[in-house]
């Protein structure tokens, strides 16, 4: 099965450099809202086996206009999960500060260096979040159902996925870049999952999303069909 990840559309924590982790009524700036629309478009028609998504506002306002404008019209009686497991990830005392002043607390470096070690303040561990958020992927990919998983979520927890689908260590993670709006996929159709996208903001992904499942071991590549 497919899986695509997608991040929330720029909020106003985003243009304001404030670090929201969990802290409610968060919602999208006027730049997300028009990415949000944006993301409709670029996502199109495919079929969909399942839509879980983070709990925090800005996720489901991001994913909103894709649900109303695709997905309901074809199917009116589907329904999103709403997965705990995807929320943000739980920045403690951190929450609601600026970034500019957490870049220079002395826990910044383990978070940028040794990410599996960070424990935030009265918040919870990077590597714990990436195991719940693990959960839902693998509940996502299993179900026997046809169609392609999507799941919407934040930076961190993409980047922790994605990490996890590429058998990197998690202190790797900050290699990785997730942008808001941006789309990944990732295919779980072999033993070792495959990435056919990463922090994709621009293209219309459809007719990727609709082609045949690659199954086959490549050699030298794909072949581009």
């Amino acid at each position: 099965m497919r899986l695509v990840l997608i991040r929330h559309a720029h909020s106003e924590a985003n243009a304001a450099g404030i670090l929201s982790g969990r802290l409610p009524n968060v919602h999208l700036s006027e730049k997300g809202l028009a990415q949000s629309e944006g993301l409709a478009v670029r996502l199109g028609n495919f079929p969909v086996a399942s839509l879980r998504i983070s709990p925090m506002e800005r996720c489901f306002e991001t994913i909103s206009p894709w649900i109303n404008s695709i997905v309901l019209p074809k199917n009116p009686n589907f329904e999103p999960v709403i997965d705990p497991e995807l929320t943000e990830v739980d920045y403690g005392t951190w929450s609601g500060k600026k970034l500019a002043g957490l870049s220079k607390n002395k826990l910044w470096r383990t978070v940028q260096e040794s990410p599996s070690r960070m424990y935030f303040p009265k918040g919870e561990g990077i590597a714990e979040m990436q195991s719940r958020a693990m959960k839902s992927v693998h509940q996502s990919v299993s179900a026997k159902v046809k169609g392609t998983a999507v799941i919407v979520s934040h930076g961190d927890v993409i980047k922790s996925i994605v990490a996890s689908a590429l058998g990197m260590h998690l202190d790797e993670f900050q290699r990785i870049i997730i942008d808001p709006a941006s789309i990944s996929i990732l295919d779980f159709s072999t033993s070792k999952p495959r990435t056919l996208l990463l922090n994709d903001s621009r293209s219309v992904v459809t007719e990727l999303l609709v082609t045949p499942k690659r199954s086959r071991n490549l050699l030298g590549g794909g072949s581009g069909k």
